[in-house]
């Protein structure tokens, strides 16, 4: 028996619509691949922000305030410094993401070549702007640095301090020629990010290692994200303390890295370089030795051909596409706070619950001098053991490694934006490391542990002096339509491409120059004698693009023709309020500073 014999049936079946609903293996699979798209492709950027916010200097603060103050009330400050600092670090990226150039180099294009007291501004502004950002960058990786020789001291305690700090800048500086995310020419390397990944881990967990060991209270630890009014109705201290954190968590290099990184394309395909100069390799091992250490200090025809772009005039580019962004600002979003929050948070909140497990006891009892990165070592060895202090130091080295990489690329991009400094990475990382460097060994040799606890602490309070000036233009530049604006992809070539099809193959399609005239007739001026041909030329090809976007801006183009990511009104006054709050603290801990009020 067949369906034929039964017709009703045969109708009924063709009837029956198809279910096209995925099963749960299917939506399973469909996640899993969405989880690994995004970890192959986009975790990386938020784990190196993320490193800036648990540094040596946090360690120092942190110690501080849990054998100071114990769990309450300095985790709630840890909470918000976290949730400031999420804020902050977002714009970042958004701002990378959505315009193509990093905070420093829209530094550059926002005061260099104002319409009006064009000198005023640059010499007013933007070079103090330059100098506080470079004294940022050398203050952060001067704690790096610290921090690093202190880890490497304690694991080695025959190492002198000062030679531990001459090993550690040694350590940067050759891990970077090896994987210099600077070389990517637009695209994340790769065995930058994971090796960053990798040092983070070793801290995260060598901090859970160190919870369990120490056992502390865990009512109380959490009881302590919750507000009290003892911050305020304490000695000043405590909000001296409060502000210490708030400057040592949110990190101005941070801000200037995280918005270079966010400019990469980390799905598209590869950038096609141009071809190097044909060369005859050294025949020998001396010569290869000699051109590879020559390259170093050189600066490569595509990095001369990256650093002409036309992003200098922010009349003479665009944003990058919206494909792009959509592509990208919502995976990169996900991975910076997901990061800040289950990383950089959960770092500093353990640092303090082991002081406050460790040092404070009760408010009697409690020790007024606050505790270092040498007493919680010493303290950790004499009361739970050698095993729980090497996991502390080797997790302070790998923390201060992987802090003074960032801190040093961060000082590159700062260079380079604003200034335009075009030198070779490597030169660029030499210096800075010199700059930190310097210090470093003759506070070492001459004053020994008690000095390097003085340098760390005076290297965050010039963090939090520089800070304010770094988030002012972040906030503005996010929260500008005619900065985070992108234009969509116009309907004129939908239409076109609709009408193609009626057209005969043999009849010429018109194009956005057919339409056009009076610009193509404005173009082609007569060169003026006494003009160098190439400059002519290229002044030329400038009134071409201009004039050509202006034009078709006019024609086809209205307000509704852009997307706007600039930020609402909600996240500006958030960022604001944090900007305000940053900007009061600082003012408040540097007049309790100046009279001597803190201990």
């Amino acid at each position: 028996m067949s369906l034929l014999d039964h017709p009703e049936r045969a109708a009924v079946y063709r009837t029956q619509p198809i279910s096209d609903a995925p099963t749960w293996r299917e939506r399973v699979f469909y996640s899993c691949r969405v989880v690994y798209k995004h970890v192959t492709k986009h975790v990386g950027v938020g784990i190196i922000c993320a490193v800036a916010y648990f540094d040596p200097g946090n360690w120092s603060v942190d110690l501080q305030a849990g054998s100071l103050f114990g769990y309450r009330p300095m985790l709630f400050v840890i909470l918000m410094a976290g949730l400031g600092a999420m804020v902050l670090q977002s714009l970042a990226f958004k701002l990378g993401c959505v315009t193509g150039l990093d905070l420093a180099s829209h530094c550059r294009v926002l005061l260099h070549d104002r319409p009006r007291y064009k000198r005023l501004i640059r010499y007013g502004v933007l070079y103090p702007l330059y100098v506080l950002s470079e004294i940022a960058i050398v203050s952060t990786d001067l704690a790096e640095l610290l921090g690093s020789a202190i880890g490497l001291c304690l694991i080695f305690p025959s190492i002198p301090l000062w030679a531990s700090v001459l090993i550690t800048a040694s350590d940067v500086l050759i891990f970077l020629v090896l994987g210099d995310p600077s070389q990517g020419h637009g695209r994340p390397v790769r065995i930058f990010e994971w090796t960053v990944i990798a040092l983070v881990s070793v801290v995260f967990i060598c901090f859970l290692v160190l919870l369990v060991r120490v056992g502390p209270n865990w009512p109380k630890a959490f009881f302590g994200y919750i507000p009290s009014k003892a911050l305020f109705e304490t000695n000043p201290d405590a909000l001296y303390t409060a502000v210490g954190i708030l400057g040592a968590t949110v990190m101005p290099h941070a801000l200037f890295l995280g918005s270079y990184l966010a400019t990469q394309d980390r799905i598209g395909p590869e950038p096609v370089l141009p071809n190097p100069t044909m060369t005859p390799p050294p025949s020998n091992f001396r010569g290869r030795l000699r051109a590879w250490f020559q390259s170093l200090f050189a600066i490569s025809r595509a990095e001369r051909i990256a650093a002409s772009r036309d992003y200098r005039d922010k009349f003479g580019r665009e944003n990058n596409e919206l494909a792009f962004i959509r592509a990208h600002l919502s995976h990169g979003l996900v991975d910076v706070i997901v990061s800040l929050l289950a990383v950089a948070v959960p770092i500093n909140s353990a640092i303090l619950v082991i002081a406050a497990t460790v040092f404070f006891k009760d408010a009697s009892t409690a020790s007024s001098v606050p505790a270092g990165l040498f007493d919680a070592h010493d303290l950790i060895k004499a009361h739970i053991g050698k095993a729980a202090a090497f996991i502390f130091a080797l997790a302070l080295l790998c923390a201060g490694q992987t802090a003074s990489i960032t801190a040093t690329l961060a000082g590159q991009i700062v260079s380079e934006g604003f200034i335009e400094w075009r030198v070779s990475p490597f030169l660029r990382r030499i210096i800075t490391r010199l700059i930190g460097l310097i210090p470093s060994v003759v506070v070492a040799i001459a004053v020994g542990r008690p000095g390097i606890d003085t340098l760390l602490v005076a290297s965050q309070v010039a963090l939090a002096i520089v800070l304010p000036f770094v988030a002012a233009p972040l906030i503005w530049l996010t929260s500008s339509k005619s900065v985070m604006s992108v234009r969509k992809p116009t309907e004129a070539i939908g239409s076109m491409e609709a009408s193609s099809q009626e057209v005969s193959p043999t009849t010429p399609t018109p194009t956005a120059l057919d339409t056009l005239p009076d610009a193509i007739e404005e173009i082609q001026l007569p060169r003026e004698p006494g003009v160098d041909s190439r400059l002519d030329e290229k002044f030329h090809v400038t009134i071409e693009k201009h004039q050509l976007h202006d034009s078709v801006a006019d024609m086809s183009l209205d307000e509704d023709a852009y997307i706007s990511f600039a930020s609402g009104w909600v996240v500006t006054s958030l960022a604001y309020l944090i900007f305000f709050i940053i900007l009061a603290a600082n003012v408040y801990a540097i007049v309790m500073l100046a009279l001597g009020r803190t201990t």
